[in-house]
């Protein structure tokens, strides 16, 4: 009796035991963390931009008291005008510098003449009066401020973009300009600015 009595106490302990085991590992399970998924994106691709066309150079004519004059020069395009003097053989001794506007933005097919200082007496009144009245002004033609679009204006010295396109919203909003002064309203012009724009703009 006493046999049969201790080999049920051990049976009944396996199996107090045996459901603790089985109580602990549900439980251990139960808790555990969900797996934390790492999702690799891989990386947004550069878009390569394209290639840009490159501004073939430019035609200039040049005369007058240069070094070289009567000469046809290449110069990149948007040069200045002292670009295409300085590829001319730069200003003679006898030239009249304060008549050119050096910081004038050539156009293919511009002329651009030195005035000398003074005049050879040998030339004739009829050669005279052909030198002072050239075909083409230095620095380009003349810039009609009242109608002239966003890319004849960005030719004007001093003048980028944002400034060109100052001056159409001001002539929009305010009419028409009727003198060189009116332009000093306009954001990003200023007296030098104003210097140099007064033999390249009309007001007609």
């Amino acid at each position: 009796m006493q046999s049969q009595a201790s080999s049920s106490l051990t049976i009944i302990v396996l199996v107090i035991v045996g459901a603790f085991i089985i109580g602990s590992g549900a439980l251990l399970l139960s808790s555990r963390p969900d797996p934390v998924q790492i999702t690799i994106n891989p990386p947004i691709p550069t878009v390569t931009p394209l290639p840009t066309a490159t501004p073939a150079p430019i035609l200039v004519y040049v005369t007058g008291a240069v070094n070289q004059p009567e000469t046809t020069v290449e110069v990149p395009y948007e040069s200045r005008v002292i670009d295409a003097i300085t590829a001319a053989g730069g200003f003679t001794d006898n030239a009249n510098q304060t008549l050119v506007n050096v910081a004038g933005i050539l156009r293919d097919g511009d002329q651009v003449h030195v005035p000398a200082l003074v005049i050879p007496e040998e030339n004739t009144s009829e050669e005279i009066t052909a030198i002072e009245e050239l075909p083409t002004p230095s620095g380009g033609d003349v810039i009609y401020i009242n109608t002239a679009t966003l890319e004849e204006l960005e030719t004007l010295p001093g003048i980028g973009p944002a400034t060109a396109q100052s001056i159409i919203d001001y002539r929009e909003e305010n009419g028409v300009f009727t003198q060189l002064e009116d332009l000093d309203d306009v954001p990003g012009i200023g007296p030098a600015t104003l210097q140099n724009l007064s033999e390249l703009v009309a007001f007609d």
